[in-house]
């Protein structure tokens, strides 16, 4: 996909979400300062992130959006201060996805807590 296509995606997906939560009412210059912010970040991006793993982190943000806003935020914070060597590329964005994967998991216990039944097993009544 062109990053045309995928800008068109984004502005259509925010504006279902807005629609959805009914954000028509806010402040223009809110609005304004919201899309200079998504602008911003989309540059950022564009520049640390090459073809594939943009792909990859905007079909991630179809599904997950806030753990993809978490990794976005993660390479935007990386990128001002330098610590990226270069573009990230699809494999280094699955480590970097895997690694926040794991930090956020959530182990779920179950614990069976089985009733004693007074009746014995020796007297069957059927």
């Amino acid at each position: 996909m062109a990053d045309e296509e995928l800008e068109a995606l984004r502005r259509q997906r925010l504006a279902e979400l807005q629609a959805k939560h009914g954000d028509s009412s806010a402040d223009p210059s809110q609005q304004e300062a919201k899309q200079r912010e998504a602008e911003i970040r989309n540059t950022i991006l564009a520049q640390v992130l090459d073809q594939a793993a943009r792909a990859r982190l905007s079909n991630l943000a179809l599904v997950k959006p806030d753990k993809a806003k978490a990794v976005e935020n993660y390479l935007i914070q990386m990128a001002r201060y330098g610590q990226l060597p270069g573009k990230i590329t699809e494999q280094v964005l699955i480590e970097i996805l895997e690694k926040a994967s794991q930090q956020t998991e959530k182990t779920t216990t179950v614990k069976f807590n089985r009733r004693k039944v007074l009746d014995s097993d020796e007297e069957d009544d059927y």
